[in-house]
């Protein structure tokens, strides 16, 4: 085996470490980025790869928020192209293109699978020719007609009343989270600091100019308050991002939508493709598509009216909508509530002109209301410069390292001898890896490069290659993020470095001794810090990325029924 070697660690000493610099060595950093998911990620990485001084801190763990919890879709845009937005629609699918051969493992190829119904839209005919300029934009044909004869050998359990046929695409599919800790390593690599943990406050602004220039943080874990210096600030904090603009007057533009997933066991719905349909509800685009070994049903599109400050958490209305969906594409499953092993939800920050209240309760789009329904607002994103605190909002994951490059250009007059317009024509590529390894399957191998990339020989030298329960997950990747990734909390560990809390029934509960004994060897955690965040981490698993709770109810009356 051959590798090659990445940065040093990555550890909460060496956080701490940061901080204390931060407070006892003060600097003016040429940018501070505010968010770690996947666009304040992006913005640190081509910051950091351009030679800028840059600091980037999140409130919560890296992608926290809607960067662990999206539809983990690569798209190519075919929402726009519907709408006649070639040009966004372009873009996306060259991008997508791009990830696809840069990040192997870690960003895949899915292909799609759209059912044909006679009298239903969308028609063979007109999908077909909407494609056609969909493969032309990604310079290869990936479409095809699949006679409703054979679509029960391509599509299992495909409702087959009516059916015309099926028209394959495609697309791509990734780990979302751990696309986030990609970028943010390679970042790190450039000369990055990036903080997780650590709160922006408030915008600083200098007295003689009114212009931001830096801001007020605080520490979650020891509670300091202190002031950074910048010669410019972004705000990248998705859902989060009226706070700090609100601190300088302006209003509110960010409308929060809910999106909720359910996870299933693959043997109850075995897709080999996204099969993407409409809800017989609200005739609303939905999916299923098979992800980590299991399959995903999703999702769902409302109005998030709970606090921004705890996690999103799926609702009765929505388990029994997407219960509903998948029943009625997979006539034969019968899904039922045993059937599902978590669930997971998101929310999407829409630009919208001034907040409007929601539409409905539900999760449809059926009720009567002069305010625009969930489903309709524009996912496009919008970007604002508030005397000096340059704030972006919405967009797409596929395209974010355009949207990265958008946003220097509009810091760039604060780092004009810094940064050249120039030099941000082209977004930063991943580096390369050269890395062979007869331990693992060549497909194993591409999964490790793609989701450790420069750390991935590192893993497979560690020797702990053996699995975790059924996933595809390593034990050494479990040990090595512990050591290299900056776990504060054990669902920072489980439920982001690697999906296990949403890939295990109960969120791993049955392996909890393997888990205690992996963070006190590589975390160093005592006895009663581990009971402490194992306490913390089940009230999380049962109380977001569970059943709600009056299905929880039904589940224990049907039990004592029996």
């Amino acid at each position: 085996m051959t590798h090659q070697t990445a940065l040093g660690t990555w550890t909460e000493s060496e956080r701490t470490k940061h901080i204390d610099e931060l407070i006892n060595s003060p600097c003016i950093w040429d940018l501070v980025v505010v968010g770690g998911g996947i666009t304040g990620a992006g913005i640190f990485h081509e910051a950091s790869a351009r030679g800028l001084k840059v600091l980037l801190v999140e409130q919560k763990d890296f992608a926290w928020g809607t960067s662990s919890r999206s539809s983990k879709m690569v798209h190519g845009g075919l929402r726009y192209l519907g709408k006649g937005q070639i040009g966004l629609a372009k873009d996306s699918v060259q991008e997508r293109q791009k990830l696809l051969t840069e990040l192997k493992g870690l960003v895949n190829p899915l292909p799609f699978m759209m059912g044909h119904y006679k009298g239903k839209f969308p028609g063979p005919w007109v999908f077909d020719k909407l494609l056609a300029i969909y493969d032309w934009l990604a310079g290869r044909k990936q479409r095809k007609f699949i006679d409703n004869a054979l679509t029960e050998f391509w599509v299992p359990g495909l409702t087959q009343s009516h059916l015309l046929g099926a028209t394959q695409f495609g697309d791509a599919v990734t780990d979302d989270s751990r696309l986030v800790m990609r970028v943010l390593h390679e970042a790190r690599e450039c000369g990055g600091i990036a903080i997780n943990y650590l709160k922006a406050l408030k915008p600083v602004t200098s007295p003689d100019t009114n212009v931001v220039s830096g801001l007020m943080l605080e520490d979650d874990v020891s509670g300091r308050v202190f002031q950074v210096s910048a010669r410019a600030v972004v705000n990248a904090s998705g859902a989060w991002t009226d706070e700090l603009r609100q601190c300088l007057g302006k209003g509110a533009v960010i409308r929060p939508l809910r999106g909720s997933h359910l996870i299933v066991p693959f043997h109850r719905l075995p897709v080999s493709f996204s099969v993407s349909f409409f809800h017989p509800k609200d005739k609303r685009p939905v999916f299923v598509f098979p992800w980590e070994g299991t399959s995903v049903i999703g999702t769902t599109d409302l109005d998030h009216r709970e606090s921004l400050g705890g996690e999103a958490t799926i609702e009765q209305v929505e388990l029994d909508y997407l219960l509903e969906a998948a029943n009625a594409q997979f006539s034969s499953a019968n899904l039922g509530l045993d059937d599902i092993i978590s669930s997971w939800s998101g929310v999407r920050p829409v630009v919208v002109e001034e907040t409007a209240e929601a539409a409905s309760e539900n999760v449809g789009t059926d009720a009567e209301s002069t305010a625009t329904k969930p489903s309709d607002e524009t996912r496009e994103h919008a970007i604002w410069d508030d005397q000096g605190l340059i704030s972006i909002a919405g967009g797409k994951l596929t395209t974010y390292r355009l949207l990265a490059l958008e946003v220097l250009r509009k810091a760039q007059p604060y780092l004009a001898d810094r940064l050249s317009l120039n030099s941000l024509e082209t977004a930063t590529r991943f580096k390369a890896v050269e890395l062979t390894s007869s331990k693992v399957s060549p497909m194993q191998l591409e999964r490790l490069i793609g989701r450790f990339g420069l750390s991935a020989g590192d893993i497979l030298a560690s020797g702990a290659l053996r699995h975790v329960a059924t996933t595809d997950t390593f034990l050494a990747e479990l040990q090595w993020s512990c050591r290299h990734e900056t776990i504060i909390h054990l669902d920072d560990l489980l439920l982001r470095r690697a999906r296990l809390g949403l890939l295990l029934p109960e969120g791993g509960l049955a392996l909890a001794e393997l888990f205690k004994r992996l963070c006190q060897r590589h975390l160093n955690w005592d006895e009663q810090r581990w009971s402490a965040e194992w306490s913390r981490y089940q009230d999380i698993i049962q109380t977001h990325y569970a059943l709600p709770i009056e299905a929880k109810n039904e589940t224990v009356t049907e039990a004592v029924s029996a």
